[in-house]
């Protein structure tokens, strides 16, 4: 072989190295496109148009917390029509459910949400503008979670049904996650005690397994009682209850610089007196403590119940505290995590049409942010941290009792006022459906991991152990059922 002949060689050698090398990764991961997950898809893209026109249904909805009685039938009447054995009317809540197929062990469980917030109405543009003035919208996507949540776990049973699969699938429909949380009453009556693992996902502006915790929570309400008087021509015999509401808010906010920066407290003023020229002799305030630890939110909530007796004190006046609930944040599941990573990458991307994109920057130019437009690319794996920021879930609850495995997808711009008309006016859209159908796949593909693989099962199970240690659980609630309209017109009957 002469020399040209030999670098000749040597470089065609090379060429077929570097392409054998390039396409390595997909290689390998096409090995784990079995049958199975390759009928997870198909699933998912047979019952996609109705999956669509349930999510956008329950967006026309936007049922408030514990009123969700047309979205909840719409996904269980659908579950049902696939199959699933239903259960309606859980746990003091008309509009929770549970929907299940198969049987034995493991039991895999899949979280969906349906409730809408308040005042955001819109209609699906980019622009402001409300498809009904003072109504509720979909701000953060339930419409989405609940449905691609079932999406994924029909598509399971549909596999279980055909004998490629074995084991227990179950949605559980849960109510009032945005004021209420309706997992909180699951919890307490035991209907996550027997999962294996569970799952969910979250409408997001970025498209990642969720390996971050969220904050634990109290929500409590103050209520102060003085005595009215004219506000003009006796005020000295009146006791002013919005004085102790105001001393209160006041304590609270000269508070703030002594908290550690993971701490968040809101309020918000329900009722100080209904005309001017009264002294108000009644006062209610809704005050809720965030920390990124539920033993740090439980000392600041302590000291806060301490500020309202010291503002009932300085006011004359007489108060209450009623707990309303609280949240656990988050356990994390990084076993569980990566092996949701995985399938989002075999997935791929979200890709997104011009008008989509244009649209998307339309509602940023619109909500003072920069034009990014839609980022619809799989995030790296990430490192969990100590104190992560963001909002907080009922979510948390279960993630102490089993181990929760959980999923962002994008259905909104980069950005975006998360909780705003900018996330309903994406939710109602091609932007929203293409998120959810996403969502829907990883987490279907995801069961199929856990079905397939006892030593999956097993290996999320010991870190959950772990990172849980000797914690026992306890739902932070107040006796009785949960206020839902039906309960609390019985109290109201009952008195």
């Amino acid at each position: 072989m002469n020399s040209i002949q030999y670098f000749s060689s040597k470089y065609i050698s090379m060429r077929y190295l570097i392409f054998i090398l390039v396409l390595l990764p997909s290689l390998l991961i096409a090995q784990d496109w079995t049958n199975t997950k390759k009928a997870i898809i198909n699933s998912i893209d047979n019952h996609e148009t109705k999956l669509i026109e349930i999510s956008d249904e329950i967006w026309a909805n936007a049922e408030l917390a514990f009123e969700e009685y047309k979205s909840s039938e719409l996904l269980a009447s659908y579950a049902e029509a696939n199959g699933l054995r239903v259960t309606r009317d859980l746990a003091g809540m008309k509009t929770a459910f549970i929907a299940e197929y198969g049987s034995g062990k493991p039991i895999i469980g899949v979280l969906g949400e349906f409730d809408a917030l308040p005042g955001i109405s819109q209609k699906a543009k980019p622009t402001k503008d409300a498809l009904e003035e003072g109504k509720g919208g979909h701000g953060c996507g339930h419409n989405l979670f609940g449905t691609g949540s079932l999406g994924a776990v029909i598509a399971a049973k549909e596999l279980i049904d055909a004998g490629q699969l074995k084991g227990t699938v179950r949605f559980y429909g849960t109510p009032a996650e945005e004021k209420y949380f309706g997992k909180l009453w699951f919890a307490r009556e035991g209907f996550f005690d027997d999962l294996d693992v569970c799952l969910d996902w979250h409408p997001s502006a970025q498209t990642k397994a969720d390996v971050q915790s969220s904050l634990a929570l109290v929500d409590f309400i103050v209520e102060f009682s003085g005595q009215a008087a004219h506000a003009s021509a006796d005020p000295w015999n009146g006791r002013s209850a919005s004085d102790g509401m105001e001393l209160f808010t006041t304590g609270i906010n000269y508070f703030r610089e002594h908290i550690k920066p993971t701490v968040r407290i809101h309020y918000h003023m329900m009722h100080a007196g209904d005309v001017v020229n009264v002294v108000a002799d009644k006062s209610k305030i809704w005050t809720r403590v965030r920390d990124t630890k539920r033993d740090g939110m439980l000392e600041v909530y302590e000291h806060v119940k301490e500020i309202a007796r010291g503002a009932a004190i300085m006011a004359r006046v007489d108060y209450k505290i009623s707990l309303v609930s609280g949240l656990h944040e988050v356990l994390v599941n990084r076993t569980g995590g990566e092996a949701m990573h995985k399938n989002l990458m075999m997935l791929g991307d979200i890709e997104y049409t011009e008008a989509e994109q244009a649209f998307a920057k339309t509602i940023q130019v619109s909500t003072g942010m920069p034009k990014l437009g839609l980022d619809g690319n799989i995030k790296d794996f990430e490192e969990t941290l100590e104190h992560p920021g963001g909002g907080s879930t009922d979510v948390g609850d279960v993630s102490w009792l089993v181990p929760e495995i959980r999923l962002g997808v994008t259905t909104a711009p980069a950005l975006t006022p998360w909780h705003s008309w900018a996330v309903v006016a994406c939710g109602g859209m091609s932007i929203g459906h293409k998120g959810m159908l996403h969502a829907s796949k990883a987490i279907g593909m995801t069961i199929v991991d856990l079905l397939e693989n006892p030593q999956l099962v097993t290996d999320v199970k010991a870190e959950f152990d772990k990172r849980k240690g000797d914690h026992t659980y306890e739902a932070i609630l107040p006796d009785g059922p949960p206020p839902t309209p039906e309960n609390l017109e019985a109290q109201k009957a009952n008195k």
